[in-house]
């Protein structure tokens, strides 16, 4: 116990900058920021939480024993226009309502409309000059909703009922003629809508021109279901850019129609290949599953060969996944494509897939892309939870990294050091949010922070240290963290300054967890706790609440103080002599 304390107060004297006692902020009206004022009581006071355990979520930080969560299937099928950048589709999906609520309408996401010219994000965020504007484009953005129906079905028939829908900005609601019933109801949607593609779409997703065709990179591209959930109802906060998403679990059927030139890559496993690749490449693809170095699908002199042959014609791909929250898809007549097998601890396999055009190909830059993507995937099933996708696809686009269920996209320039950094990132937003499903747009340090925080250790295990990141200097880190013109880690990213998320949403938060496995409670401890809410949240919605109690009770200590202070509050300590003495007047002692 007195090393623990020892240890503790040492590192929050050299990191948090802190003086005598925690402090509690204030708003300088002269200096117009915040500033820490002493209150030793409001640090270590009792009664942290605002709430006592509930029957859905118990007080030691797991699911209760009437937690529930809704469901939502989607069947998807997609058209590309590639000379107009436009994607037709049609979305059924079936919501499933296991909460104890009747609901006599449904919210849905629409992201797309981000992109229209009156939307809140084009309002908050400027169109040049941010990461989630829309980068100086002006187009005819936003989703155009053709229809949308309720499928009933009596005695094997079925029957398409013209729905009552309200669009506001990126929602849309969904009034159902008949009242879904609570604890397992089912109600299916169809839904026809279109949009065209921004080339650059708040850095999530995009068009990129290369020599050999146009590279798609395809998100947030359908109506989905907003989650209803035990703590707020329906989360429908708008999507302005920053927030990133929080969404249900379901299963996918997914069939995308491209021109014949191209090929797609898709959340989720290629069910139809033998409709989609040539014999020759379909050979490959079995060897590349069998391997654990890099076989090459599509070579770069086959690009260039075929890029423009069959471009009048289509094909449709076929993808399916299970139990995921999203899914996003790639397409291009110029992607090298190539491929490794997974090895996961439980002894099944997955596919480490890489597809990117000859502009980024060589042995420093993109031919290696599977390589780390192999290695990432293993080690964090080794370290945390396994890997629970049939594929893990790394795309060449023109963004700078984003994060999808089983498909990432990372910057086509990318090299070496910075290729692997990109992609090792991307891939453990795996763990969090794609299976760990904490609500991003509040709270955005679930998962980009423990993603950081996950990242720091990999990078020591990558091919012997290879990329391995330097010693964080937390004593120089110290006043950036406890910057008085910072929001606290647990605002929404929409209510940060643009300037400060990556430090509240990734370094900080990051930052907290190597002190809590270093310092605080020792890597056993840690690492134990940490595992534990992986696998008591893999696949739910877990809150804060339940993050901070896990690590309480498994690692069996209370850690309200640092939560207070590191997570909830900016708070900082100035730390100052005020005198010096001589014990009992003597120097001797």
């Amino acid at each position: 116990m007195k090393n623990i304390c020892f240890s503790t107060l040492l590192q929050l004297t050299l990191l948090f900058g802190f003086s005598n006692s925690w402090s509690q902020q204030v708003m300088d009206s002269k200096a117009n920021h915040l500033i820490s004022k002493y209150d030793y009581f409001d640090a270590f006071a009792p009664f942290f939480y605002s709430k006592n355990g509930t029957n859905t979520r118990s007080a030691s930080g797991q699911p209760g024993p009437e937690y529930w969560q809704n469901k939502v299937d989607y069947q998807l099928s997609a058209k590309l226009n590639a000379e107009s950048n436009e994607i037709t589709g049609t979305d059924i999906l079936t919501y499933t309502n296991n909460s104890p609520d009747k609901m006599s309408f449904v919210w849905m996401l629409l992201d797309q409309n981000l992109f229209r010219t009156d939307s809140r994000g084009t309002a908050v965020i400027p169109i040049t000059g941010s990461r989630n504007g829309a980068q100086g484009q002006v187009f005819d953005g936003g989703n155009k909703i053709k229809s949308v129906k309720i499928i009933s079905t009596l005695k094997g028939k079925s029957t398409e009922i013209v729905a009552k829908y309200l669009i506001t900005d990126t929602r849309m609601q969904v009034f159902l003629p008949q009242e879904l019933k609570s604890k397992g109801g089912v109600v299916k949607i169809k839904i026809e809508y279109s949009f065209v593609s921004p080339n650059e779409g708040s850095d999530r997703m995009g068009v990129l021109e290369t020599k050999n065709g146009k590279i798609f990179t395809i998100a947030q591209w359908y109506p989905r279901m907003c989650v209803y959930d035990d703590i707020r109802g329906w989360n429908t906060n708008p999507y302005l850019g920053a927030s990133e998403f929080y969404l249900e679990y379901g299963d996918f059927d997914v069939n995308i129609t491209v021109p014949s030139n191209q090929i797609v890559v898709c959340s989720g496993e290629l069910v139809n290949s033998a409709n989609v690749l040539s014999i020759e490449q379909q050979k490959r693809y079995i060897r590349a599953s069998q391997s654990d170095k890099t076989v090459i699908i599509r070579s770069g002199e086959e690009v260039a060969a075929t890029a423009s042959l069959n471009a009048n014609s289509n094909k449709t791909w076929h993808y399916k996944v299970k139990n995921a929250r999203d899914v996003s898809w790639a397409s291009s007549s110029a992607f090298i494509v190539d491929a490794a097998r997974i090895n996961l601890p439980s002894g099944k396999k997955s596919m480490a897939i890489s597809a990117y055009p000859i502009e980024s190909e060589g042995i420093d830059a993109w031919s290696r892309s599977t390589e780390y993507t192999k290695t990432s995937i293993e080690n964090y099933s080794k370290r945390w939870f396994e890997y629970s996708y049939p594929a893990a696809t790394n795309v060449a686009g023109n963004e700078g990294g984003m994060e999808y269920p089983g498909i990432v996209f990372c910057g086509w320039k990318s090299k070496g050091e910075s290729l692997w950094g990109v992609t090792d990132h991307e891939f453990g937003h795996n763990w969090f949010p794609m299976i760990v499903g904490s609500n991003e747009r509040l709270y955005g340090w679930m998962d980009e922070g423990f993603n950081t925080f996950i990242n720091t250790v990999s990078s020591f295990d990558f091919n012997n240290g290879e990329y391995k990141d330097k010693p964080v200097d937390l004593h120089k880190d110290a006043l950036k963290y406890t910057n008085t013109k910072l929001e606290s880690i647990i605002s929404s990213p929409d209510n940060m300054k643009e300037i400060n998320i990556g430090t509240l949403c990734y370094s900080k938060p990051s930052a907290g967890l190597v002190m809590l496995r270093e310092q605080i409670l020792g890597p056993e401890r840690f690492d134990l706790a940490f595992r534990t809410y992986v696998e008591r949240w893999a696949f739910k919605h877990p809150t804060p609440d339940d993050f901070f109690r896990t690590i309480e009770n498994v690692a069996g200590e209370d850690l309200s103080w640092f939560w207070r202070g590191w997570f909830i509050n900016n708070w900082k300590l100035d730390q100052g002599v005020n005198s010096i003495k001589y014990v009992e007047n003597d120097p001797k002692l």
